[in-house]
């Protein structure tokens, strides 16, 4: 009678040939997780940019080449070329919205970041209800811009506005045409941005301060620095990286306000007044792609207001390195 091998001898080589195998393909599947995983959670971002952010860009600049009507937008126009960029360079109206546009950002930029530095600074201080504080100088970043806009057009309305009431009544001034002049129209635009802004800027200053180290304020004090030498010399150094950010951020925002000089002109809103005196880069741009519905003429506007903000924030960043350079 002949006796057959037993199959466990068999069995157990093919299970030792199988654990060999198994840490082999973990790691192949931990270096695969490792690699890709980082990639399939930035995916989303990368996605939505690509479909809200890369594609219109490419479109807006694909139109800018084409003569396109709004009312056939998906009918390609012909081809003109940089026709609508050259146009720009001798375009009257292309050049006031755009000394109008730096004009009201810099009359809203500059006070409103000295402000939100003044009030962060008094914030920072223990005061009695500060959480009060802090939320009431962010209360008006949370209105709504019509309903601000509409309430400071009434505030600054020729005929019965509060602000040439105090004027008249106070300093025996004449009413001011605020809607209907340059200098008065704009200077109330500013102010709009300024009541919008100036807690928003605050509160990021008063974040930056309280990470200031409390031993450079004793220090100073022991070398008998007062309250405004401290601010000068520590605070004002140790904030410089945020407030070369608060500038940076500010002068895009200035570059692409919209909302509240389009609601406080009167009449044909898109103008920014009878004569244009506040009529911004976006206002311009709406009124060449929207009312006149030549959609490549407004993709031009768009590129060169993209332009424009580009090298305001090459200035900036070269600003901010020159003073990183000579500290």
């Amino acid at each position: 009678m002949m006796l057959t091998q037993p199959p466990a001898v068999e069995s157990s080589t093919a299970q030792q040939g199988t654990r060999r195998r198994l840490p082999v393909a973990a790691g192949l599947a931990t270096r695969w997780d490792q690699r890709f995983t980082p990639y399939a959670f930035v995916a989303p971002f990368f996605v939505l940019f690509a479909v809200f952010g890369l594609y219109p860009l490419l479109w807006t600049a694909w139109i800018s080449l084409h003569h396109t009507i709004l009312e056939r937008v998906d009918e390609t126009g012909s081809y003109v070329g940089f026709q609508y960029f050259a146009g720009l360079w001798h375009d009257e109206f292309f050049w006031n919205a755009l000394r109008n546009t730096l004009s009201i950002g810099l009359l809203s930029a500059v006070p409103q970041l000295l402000l939100a530095l003044g009030i962060a600074h008094l914030l920072n201080y223990r005061l009695r209800g500060s959480t009060f504080w802090r939320v009431a100088v962010l209360l008006p970043f949370a209105t709504s811009i019509a309903a601000a806009t509409l309430v400071f057009a009434q505030l600054y309305n020729r005929d019965y506005g509060m602000v040439n009431y105090v004027l008249h009544h106070w300093f025996g001034m004449k009413n001011i045409d605020f809607q209907d002049r340059r200098w008065p129209g704009q200077i109330a635009i500013a102010t709009i941005i300024m009541w919008r802004w100036t807690g928003y800027n605050a509160l990021i200053y008063l974040a930056s301060m309280q990470s200031i180290p409390s031993e450079l304020y004793e220090a100073a004090a022991i070398d008998g620095a007062g309250r405004w030498r401290q601010f000068r010399h520590v605070t004002i150094p140790a904030l410089r990286p945020t407030i070369i950010f608060t500038v940076i951020v500010s002068t895009i925002g200035s570059l692409q306000i919209f909302g509240e000089p389009y609601l406080f002109a009167p009449g044909n809103k898109v103008s920014g007044g009878p004569n244009r005196d506040y009529q911004t880069l976006s206002m311009y741009f709406y009124e060449r792609g929207f009312t006149d519905q030549n959609l490549g003429r407004a993709a031009a506007i768009a590129w060169a207001m993209l332009l424009v903000i580009l090298v305001f924030v090459v200035i900036n960043a070269l600003i901010a390195r020159r003073m990183k350079d000579s500290e």
